[in-house]
């Protein structure tokens, strides 16, 4: 009898990879932030993660520049950059929570199946 992790694990290890999608893109901003006509990019994590779910060979972890949205700016800047560095900021902040809380939920799915392989 074999274990199926995909199965096992759920979407906690695709959210894990969605997550350190945006975390590339997010700080790909920020490293850009004084990049005169550079326009800040996110992607959907809710519609990506269920294009990776369906997706069974989706191991790279490229995105594709059509799949990236485009963030409107609060403030338009002189120089047509659209990076706002505590918008970013704060989104890469809520993405890395979110990226330990998949990896916390992970780990627990983890020692679950360990615990149920050594019959405890």
């Amino acid at each position: 009898m074999s274990i199926d992790f995909s199965q096992a694990l759920g979407l906690h290890a695709d959210a894990l990879k969605v997550r350190a999608e945006r975390a590339k893109v997010l700080a790909s901003n920020i490293a850009n932030e004084s990049t005169p006509g550079y326009q800040a990019r996110d992607l959907d994590f809710a519609a990506r993660l269920q294009a990776r779910s369906q997706d069974e060979d989706s191991l790279s972890l490229d995105t594709e520049a059509s799949e990236l949205l485009y963030r409107v700016p609060n403030q338009a800047a002189q120089d047509g950059n659209t990076v706002e560095l505590g918008v970013e900021q704060a989104a890469f902040s809520q993405n890395a929570a979110d990226f330990q809380a998949s990896l916390t939920f992970l780990n627990m799915k983890l020692k679950g199946l360990a615990k149920a392989i050594a019959g405890q």
